[in-house]
């Protein structure tokens, strides 16, 4: 998959998965569409984790230029938090874990958008209308701006600027037997933006093609990476990675 630039809208993906619903097993996708090929099903190779100069070089751009952003947004930042207090009750950020490198779970910040829900409440993914998202929230997540408070943990060093999204641990065990591959895609830090978010795969993953088309997009991120790759993910998430219509 070198060099290729998958789209969210492939009629190949469309055709071999159709409307199977998320979790569904395959039974054998390979035979599904003879014109396309998953590696996120057909492939369950490992990937060679950053590491040595390459980790360093990466490291050192995150903190860098993660602090300088933070020193920018902050204002904004207060701003957001002052208007979440102001429109619902509950604090302004909060903690979720979710699966960092090698399946560390780390604490993901993040502006709030919802609102609270009893500790004991059962994990679903945002879905377009949800009730439980508040007036900014709705805001707030179209224009991905509940996501600056990871900003934070780039400087802490549990994630990167730019890499794979990192999910919610209930997300993971549901797509885990069901894509072989999905493990590999922690070899490297989680970013706040990547290469599947800027080709359209975010959001819900309401069918399994939108899954695997995540999945291939970070293999091939992993396999591509370098600091060029990262600034031009960076520049594109500048430009046109903010919202997108799977964003709410």
């Amino acid at each position: 998959m070198s060099g290729v630039k998958l789209q969210n809208n492939n009629p190949n993906i469309a055709e071999a998965f159709g409307d199977t619903p998320a979790n569904s097993p395959i039974a054998n996708p390979l035979l599904a569409d003879t014109h396309w090929r998953s590696i996120a099903t057909s492939d369950n190779t490992s990937l060679r984790p950053l590491s040595g100069m390459s980790s360093a070089i990466k490291r050192l751009f995150d903190f860098v230029a993660g602090s300088i952003a933070l020193m920018i947004l902050f204002p904004v930042m207060l701003l957001i938090s002052v208007i979440i207090k102001l429109d619902s009750t509950g604090p302004a950020l909060f903690c979720q874990p979710r699966s960092g490198r090698n399946r560390e779970i780390i604490k993901v910040y993040k502006f709030r958008s919802m609102h609270q829900e009893g500790a004991n409440a059962e994990f679903r993914q945002a879905s377009k209308n949800d009730p439980r998202i508040t007036r900014v929230g709705a805001f707030l997540r179209r224009t991905s701006l509940d996501e600056l408070p990871q900003l934070i943990n780039v400087i802490q060093g549990s994630m990167s600027l730019v890499g794979p999204r990192p999910h919610p641990l209930k997300l993971d065990e549901d797509f885990r037997h069901v894509i072989p591959a999905l493990h590999s895609r922690y070899c490297v830090k989680p970013g706040i933006t990547g290469w599947a978010q800027i080709n359209g795969f975010r959001g819900e993953t309401r069918q399994l093609k939108d899954m695997l088309g995540r999945i291939e997009h970070d293999r091939h991120y992993i396999r591509n990476w370098s600091v060029w790759l990262d600034l031009r993910i960076l520049l594109l998430t500048v430009f046109k990675g903010w919202t997108h219509e799977n964003a709410y």
